[in-house]
């Protein structure tokens, strides 16, 4: 079980029923695996990124040019998470019925659009329109871990989504360093400060572009090829192991109809898999457990039926809340952070006061992913019992509501003791994002794109009341006293929710 350094770049272990692979070849995008994990981070990177243009130049020059007060531009911040929570609701069934891969796609072509119409902005409510259409970009984190769940296997998906999540993430630190760093090119060039932050927009959206087409052009939807094809390709699978003793396994899903119309192209299809690179080394898997990644963990098309019983599980309220804390915290901070280093630094100039804040976003490509290696190594250690990865989700909640009511009280006017605090308070917040999608994989994984798309919404929802949280403290100008209040929050939710066991009674699968 130990880790090797070859499994960076060689070909991963495969489950020889789903195919996913049982390491992350980070280093290989030649590998199918390394590929798709490639994408995955990538393109939300980009999303991320788009989603977050305006924030950078809004603390001074979009302000300034768009004559607009406090109040209005902490509404701005509100309106932007508003669309994103809404399409991550949508994108998880999308997702389950359509295959991520084709949902992650639509959300950047589609979000590219009002990138491209940004610039047209000359007014607060011209503002709020284009950031909550640009919002749909936010909405692409759900196909991302679910196609990035569908790839990697439950020894290591923790890490998997991690790092996607995480250096997807990071794009709200990138934003803070390229976007201002490109107005200033534009300045220097003889621009007036209104055109310069308009152009600035040319560059995200062509990065959008370019990653959606890309994804789609270079990249599967599953292991084994097409997404209407995964319950076909399982039982295949199941057959070509001799599993099942010569009856039928049941694997949920309709299968009837493309097994006649595939059957005669099974055996052919299999002699092929059988010389596929990236099948060159499957698991050693028991029987018992091959029949239970089957019957258990194939997704199945999302009816009213799986949904409910979804929707009504304390495991969903437990994610829905926790990530609503963790990254929906993460989302206000980062909106406003860098008006608030300038109010507590009058002397840092916009881009010294984004460069500073970038860090918080930057952290999160080793803070999340910290948290998805713990939670593997807890799984993987431990008897893979699922409670370790569940209590590592409430330790980072604790400690962040910890930290931030401690930012608020001491407010500090000290660069170097912000700055650092802020670092500090970031572990733990974001490590918090990359333990709750190490579990979210083991729970309800035969709808886990409704169990995503509903914890990516309910990261939102809190990005949305946490961004409320910072409007109303002296209309929008007390963060710190807005800090400590989401600092209680945290803490409270996390105590309140500790209780729910991290699986459903007797859920087939996922452990």
């Amino acid at each position: 079980m130990g880790f090797k350094i070859t499994s960076l770049w060689g070909a991963p272990e495969v489950n020889p029923i789903n195919r996913k692979a049982r390491s992350v070849p980070f280093l290989n995008p030649v590998n199918m695996y390394g590929r798709v994990f490639f994408f995955s981070w990538f393109g939300f990177m980009i999303a991320f990124w788009a989603w977050y243009t305006f924030p950078p130049l809004l603390t001074a020059t979009i302000k300034q040019d768009l004559h607009l007060s406090a109040p209005e531009v902490a509404n701005s911040n509100i309106v932007s998470l508003v669309a994103t929570l809404a399409v991550r609701a949508v994108a998880g069934p999308l997702c389950d019925q359509y295959g991520p891969r084709k949902v992650f796609a639509g959300t950047l072509l589609i979000g590219a659009i009002p990138i491209g119409l940004a610039p047209l902005v000359t007014s607060a409510n011209g503002l709020y329109a284009s950031r909550f259409f640009i919002g749909i970009l936010g909405g692409s984190f759900v196909p991302c871990q679910v196609w990035s769940t569908g790839f990697f296997d439950k020894n290591v998906v923790g890490t998997a989504n991690a790092f996607t999540g995480g250096f997807g993430n990071a794009g709200g630190g990138i934003t803070y360093f390229i976007m201002p760093a490109v107005y200033d090119s534009f300045v220097s060039r003889g621009y007036a400060p209104g055109p310069a932050w308009r152009l600035t927009f040319i560059v995200p959206l062509i990065m959008v572009i370019f990653c959606g087409i890309s994804l789609l052009l270079l990249c599967p939807d599953t292991p084994d090829g097409k997404w209407s094809e995964r319950v076909l390709h399982a039982q295949q699978n199941l057959q070509a192991h001799s599993v099942g003793g010569g009856g039928v396994v049941e694997v949920p899903g309709a299968i009837t109809d493309k097994a006649s119309s595939e059957g005669d192209k099974s055996s052919n299809t299999d002699e092929k898999k059988s010389h596929h690179p990236d099948y060159d080394h499957e698991a050693v898997m028991t029987q018992d457990d091959m029949i239970q990644t089957a019957e258990g963990e194939i997704i199945q098309k999302p009816t009213l039926k799986e949904a409910l019983p979804v929707l009504a599980s304390p495991q969903t309220i437990f994610h829905i809340l926790t990530y609503m804390c963790s990254f929906g915290g993460e989302l206000a901070i980062n909106s406003i952070l860098a008006s608030y280093y300038v109010k507590n630094f009058p002397t840092l100039t916009q881009t010294q006061a984004a460069n500073w804040a970038a860090m918080f976003g930057f952290l999160n490509f080793i803070t999340r992913p910290t948290g998805g290696i713990v939670s593997d190594l807890l799984y993987n250690y431990c008897g893979k019992n699922l409670w370790y990865k569940k209590a590592w989700i409430t330790t980072c909640g604790v400690l962040t509501g910890a930290i931030l009511i401690l930012i608020g009280q001491l407010d500090p006017h000290n660069q170097s003791t912000l700055f650092g605090l802020v670092a500090f308070m970031a572990i733990f917040h974001e490590a918090g994002n990359g333990a709750n999608f190490a579990l979210v994989p083991h729970v309800h994984p035969f709808a886990n794109g409704i169990l995503s798309g509903l914890t990516g919404a309910g990261g939102n929802l809190g990005g949305v009341i946490f961004a409320i949280i910072f409007r109303f403290m002296d209309n929008g100008t007390n963060y710190a006293k807005a800090l400590w209040v989401i600092g209680i929050i945290h803490i409270s939710v996390n105590l309140a929710v500790s209780w729910i066991p991290p699986l459903p009674k007797g859920q087939v699968g996922g452990h």
